[in-house]
């Protein structure tokens, strides 16, 4: 499998990498532990050896599943985790109410004081059951914090070898700067999908120039470009995707209108929607890796065979013209 460099650092990923937000089950209404384990074996069988993670999924069930997913195999394997978001007390900006696992309610907020940093690599280490993060990002911004403070910590762990490279996440292109003036930046990690291309104006082209990687989340928009979504879907309790306008039944409707149009171009390569909605993902300027999420073997198996999917100049602009005629309600 053929690994891609985050920025300038030794880190190399798969351009296709498992997100694991939603085997924590936090704000994805639920998720069954064995199948997670089972998606990240599944994962690791197809090629796939990258997997990204953050504390606050499921308030660490989720590196705790990761951990379990992969012992024995810690050399295979590169681990991405986070920082910033806490649930444990009330220090920085209160960043909005969720719920436990067990329902009680927990209240998020961005924080990242040097001295908190330092603590949750500690933590995120134990729970992970590794002595070394691959790639430690910033999860958001913390305005009650300056980036110096933060990055300063972050400079500490990398010269103590807890974690060998950094990033950040849901940075603009203002704090991106800010964060690679004080660090040796890998990597910002970003939403990006054929529905969502707002970082392609400045973002995308400052880390082309800069060598800093672009790592898209949500490159299917939360499952809303898998075709797999029919107007008038009823999402689990808990699941943060309902009410949301992407999936609101126009723009669903839009949205499965494109898909149709552009299948032939996926069965005249014997893959499925997500497999091209992911492959033209990474075959855009910039974009560096897609973080795709899988809850069980067979969506991890199906992820993986966007690997295989090669795009053509000619493909990604017919692709790219009949996005042109997509508008959707937001």
């Amino acid at each position: 499998m053929t690994k891609v460099r985050l920025g300038k650092s030794d880190v190399r990923v798969t351009p296709v990498t498992f997100g694991a937000w939603a085997i924590g089950g936090w704000m994805w209404g639920g998720a069954d532990r064995d199948d997670a384990i089972d998606a990240i074996h599944a994962s690791l069988d197809k090629g796939i050896s990258t997997i990204d993670t953050a504390p606050v999924y499921g308030f660490g069930r989720s590196e705790e599943i990761v951990a379990e997913a992969i012992k024995g195999k810690r050399s295979q394997v590169e681990i991405l985790t986070k920082y910033g978001l806490k649930w444990q007390d009330d220090r920085g900006q209160f960043y909005f109410d969720s719920k436990f696992n067990d329902g009680t309610s927990a209240k998020i907020h961005k924080y990242a004081a040097k001295e908190s940093v330092i603590r949750e690599c500690e933590d995120s280490l134990e729970r992970l059951g590794t002595d070394y993060i691959d790639l430690y990002q910033i999860h958001w911004a913390d305005p009650t914090t300056p980036v110096e403070e933060t990055m300063e910590a972050v400079e500490r762990l990398l010269e103590q070898g807890k974690i060998r490279a950094a990033g950040v996440c849901n940075y603009d292109k203002e704090l991106t700067i800010k964060a690679a003036d004080n660090i040796p930046l890998a990597s910002n990690q970003v939403p990006y999908s054929m529905v969502n291309r707002g970082i392609e104006d400045e973002l995308v082209p400052w880390c082309i120039d800069n060598e800093v990687a672009v790592i898209a989340y949500s490159p299917l928009q939360r499952g809303l470009l898998t075709g797999k979504i029919k107007p008038g879907h009823e999402f689990n309790e808990g699941d943060h995707r309902a009410g949301q306008a992407y999936f609101s039944p126009g723009n669903v409707k839009k949205v499965n209108a494109f898909l149709e149009e552009i299948k032939p171009i996926a069965d005249g390569k014997n893959a499925t929607i997500p497999q091209l909605v992911t492959a033209w993902t990474i075959a855009q300027p910039g974009i560096t890796v897609a973080l795709v999420g899988a809850r069980n073997r067979k969506q991890a198996e199906d992820n993986a065979g966007a690997m295989e999917v090669k795009l053509s100049d000619e493909e990604v602009r017919n692709i790219n013209e009949k996005l042109g005629n997509l508008e959707l309600d937001l």
